[in-house]
C-alpha cells in the first residue's frame, strides 16, 4: 500500500511553501524523470541543489509527518501510475573536484557517468567497472552499485549525509555496512550529500581502453535506445560463480522469459533480466510482467528473485 499523508492538504501545502518557497512544485509529472518514462505525478516535488536545501526539505516533511521519497537520476525507479501522494525530493547537488593526488569529491546529484569520465580524464583508475551504469553518485552509494566484479564500496572513503531531522554529518564506509546492492542507509534513511573516492594512478590510455571495453559489453547486452531501468532483479550470491554471483538473467533465460510481454512492456531480447518500455507501457504493465518472470523462475528453480528496481507509490 502507498503511504498516506496524515496531514490535510491545506496544512501541508502552507507549511511546505513556508519552508521551501519557490522551490516547491505541485503535481509534478515523474515519468520524464525516470528511465522507464512511466508513472504518475508527485503531489509535492522539490529539486535541491545544496545540503541546506536538502536539510530543509527533510525537516519540513518530518515535521509534518508527510511521506517523502528521495530520488536521484530515476534510473532504478518504477513509479506507480497513480503517482505518489507525498513529497518527492530530487537531489541535484553537483560538483566534481580533485581533493588530492588520487582522491575525488563529488556531489550526490552528479551522474555516475560524469564521475567515470572525470576519473578517466585525470588518469585515475578504479571506477572503470561503473562505465555505463545509469544514475547518480548518491543513488550508486545508496544501492552500492557495481558490475564486472567492482562495487562502489571498493573505492569510497568518506561520505557526508543528512538525516531525516536535517542534521548533517560525515561518516566512513564501515558505517554504511555495504552489501550486495545494499547499504545501511536503506535502514537509517540518511541521504548522501557528497562522497569522496580514493582511486589509483594509472595509464590514461589503458583506463580509456578498459572503459571502452566495458561500454562495448553493455551495448551488446543492454538496450541503447528504448526505456529501461537495467536489470530488474538482483543476481543471486553463489561463491562458485564468477564474481560470486549467479546471474538472475541466466535463470530467467532458462525459464523461457524472453519474448514475454504485457501491454507495452517486454523482456529485452538480448538480456532476460531487462524489461523495456517499447513505447506505450504503463508501470502496471512493467510490474505485471516482472511478476510473471519471477513466478516462472520460482516454479522452475525454486528461487525467489529479489527486485533491484525500487517501486514508488501504490501498486
Amino acid at each position: 500500500m502507498a503511504e498516506q499523508s496524515k496531514v490535510s492538504s491545506e496544512v501541508a501545502t502552507a507549511a511546505l511553501k513556508e519552508a521551501l518557497g519557490d522551490l516547491l512544485e505541485f503535481d509534478r509529472p515523474l515519468a520524464p524523470l525516470t528511465t522507464y518514462g512511466t508513472g504518475g505525478p508527485a503531489r509535492y516535488f522539490v529539486s535541491v541543489t545544496t545540503a541546506d536545501q536538502l536539510a530543509g526539505a527533510l525537516t519540513a516533511a518530518s515535521g509534518l509527518d508527510l511521506p517523502f521519497f528521495v530520488m536521484g537520476g530515476g534510473s532504478n525507479l518504477l513509479v506507480a501510475d497513480s503517482g505518489y501522494d507525498g513529497l518527492v525530493i530530487r537531489v541535484s547537488i553537483k560538483g566534481i573536484a580533485l581533493t588530492g593526488e588520487s582522491t575525488v569529491e563529488t556531489g550526490a546529484g552528479e551522474d555516475l557517468a560524469a564521475l567515470v569520465d572525470f576519473a578517466t580524464d585525470h588518469g585515475l583508475t578504479g571506477l572503470e567497472f561503473a562505465a555505463g551504469i545509469w544514475g547518480t553518485v548518491g543513488g550508486a552509494v545508496y544501492g552500492n552499485a557495481g558490475a564486472y566484479g567492482g562495487e562502489i564500496k571498493d573505492v569510497i572513503i568518506d561520505l557526508t549525509l543528512v538525516n531525516r531531522d536535517g542534521e548533517t554529518r560525515r561518516v566512513d564506509p564501515p558505517y554504511c555496512r555495504f552489501g550486495y546492492r545494499d547499504s545501511y542507509l536503506k535502514v537509517t534513511g540518511e541521504i548522501v550529500v557528497k562522497a569522496v573516492f580514493r582511486l589509483g594512478r594509472g595509464d590514461k590510455q589503458n583506463i580509456e581502453a578498459k572503459v571502452k571495453e566495458i561500454l562495448a559489453l553493455r551495448e551488446k547486452n543492454h538496450p541503447i535506445h528504448g526505456r529501461s531501468a537495467g536489470c530488474f532483479f538482483k543476481n543471486i550470491p553463489d561463491p562458485k560463480e564468477p564474481f560470486g554471483k549467479l546471474p538472475a538473467g541466466r535463470l530467467l533465460d532458462e525459464a523461457g522469459t524472453k519474448g514475454l510481454s504485457v501491454g507495452g512492456a517486454a523482456v529485452f531480447d538480448k538480456h532476460a533480466n531487462i524489461i523495456v518500455n517499447t513505447g506505450a507501457a504503463t508501470s502496471k504493465d512493467i510490474r505485471q510482467l516482472a511478476d510473471i518472470m519471477k513466478k516462472r523462475v520460482f516454479e522452475k528453480f525454486g528461487v525467489k528473485l529479489e527486485e533491484e528496481v525500487i517501486q514508488l507509490g501504490n501498486f
